[in-house]
């Protein structure tokens, strides 16, 4: 599959992380989604200390042993953790101003590629998947390309830890009943674009995916799937292992 590196003059969240890293400020990162109302995410939340992390989050960092990749990775702040830690951590984003960004926060090994690009390759004892990691999947049909890039890039033994959320509770009237058109795709499917004073992202695909439905998949591609831990609003952390 063809790499997608993002362009510059297309990456809102990466000129908002260049920006907050530089001037210690940035302006409002702006999302867009046709199934919500606008909304923005608060770019410090990209530069996190630990302690300042979810419970879930930090159960995770404490799950990773071995090599790590960090998917995903942003402006780093679960790869410093795990770096000050002593663990071997490959940071990976397809945002080239958030890889600049990482490794001058001290990121030692920090890489602009796509996960899905099997280009490259590796051999990782935990691929990390967190802040509704599942949603770099995009969509289920997407599932067993994902489950088989899993293959290619975990060593014998190795598992991805990802938390997601069931949006289930978006649909669901006050006895517990989900009002939602089933013809209408799955209800976790979400598309979402950005946009950072006047530059503006592509429209992208956005997976949240419920525990059943992940396990389920799994399963069908040769994973076991366990549930770890559950936040406090329909957020879980998930082990995903070949077995």
């Amino acid at each position: 599959m063809k790499s997608r590196l993002l362009e510059n003059e297309r990456d809102p969240m990466g000129q908002a992380i260049r920006d907050y890293f530089e001037k210690g400020r940035a302006g409002r990162l702006r999302v867009f989604s046709p199934q919500f109302d606008e909304d923005e995410m608060p770019v410090d939340m990209l530069f996190r200390s630990e302690k300042q992390m979810s419970a879930l989050e930090r159960k995770a960092l404490s799950l990773c042993g071995g090599r790590v990749l960090d998917v995903g990775a942003g402006a780093g702040c679960h790869s410093l953790v795990l770096q000050a830690n002593g663990m071997e951590v490959t940071a990976l984003d397809i945002s080239p101003l958030s890889v600049e960004v990482m490794r001058r926060r001290g990121v030692k090994w920090a890489r602009e590629a796509d996960l899905f690009d099997d280009s490259w390759t590796g051999c990782f004892d935990t691929v990390l998947m967190l802040m509704n990691g599942s949603g770099i999947i995009g969509r289920l049909e997407r599932m067993p390309l994902f489950f088989r890039r899993m293959k290619q890039l975990l060593s014998p033994g190795g598992y991805v830890l990802m938390d997601s959320s069931d949006l289930r509770y978006l649909y669901e009237d006050e006895d517990g009943v989900m009002d939602i058109d089933l013809n209408a795709g799955y209800y976790g499917e979400m598309e979402f674009s950005m946009q950072y004073k006047n530059v503006k992202g592509d429209p992208f695909g956005w997976l949240y995916v419920d525990f059943a439905t992940l396990s389920y998949y799994a399963q069908e591609n040769g994973f076991r799937a366990e549930l770890l831990a559950e936040g406090e609003h329909y957020d879980y952390l998930a082990r995903l292992s070949v077995g």
